[in-house]
């Protein structure tokens, strides 16, 4: 449900240059308070569809419980920085994913054997 979404409400990925700028869509991205050279991260901006950010955060916690690196990622922020921001970072991961994947046509487990991946094999076989 999740991947349907994801494609009717972004439309052709190729309309984003980055990643970056696909994020910042869905509201995935810190907001800024700048001053002085000094910078501050806040919170999500929450600027895009607040259906398709809940349902990334929804397969977020599920991907971050079946997917090794995902949840070694969760397990991390979520001591560091608390569970609802470590659910919204793997949400934001799981788009970028998404991303990559409709922009380079494959699919999951190429995706994360894929040279510029952070681990050379993560889907198990």
């Amino acid at each position: 449900m999740t991947s349907l979404a994801f494609v009717l409400i972004v439309g052709p990925v190729n309309r984003f240059e980055r990643s970056k700028q696909l994020v910042s869509y869905l509201g995935l991205n810190p907001s800024e308070h700048s001053s002085s050279g000094k910078q501050k991260l806040g919170s999500i901006s929450k600027q895009g569809n607040p259906m398709l950010r809940g349902l990334l955060v929804e397969a977020g916690h599920t991907a971050a419980r079946l997917d090794p690196e995902l949840r070694q990622d969760y397990q991390r922020l979520r001591l560091r920085r608390g569970g609802s921001v470590a659910k919204v970072a793997i949400a934001r991961k799981l788009a970028v994913r998404m991303y990559w994947m409709l922009r380079r046509q494959l699919n999951y487990a190429q995706l994360v054997r894929m040279p510029g991946s952070s681990r050379a094999s993560l889907v198990q076989q």
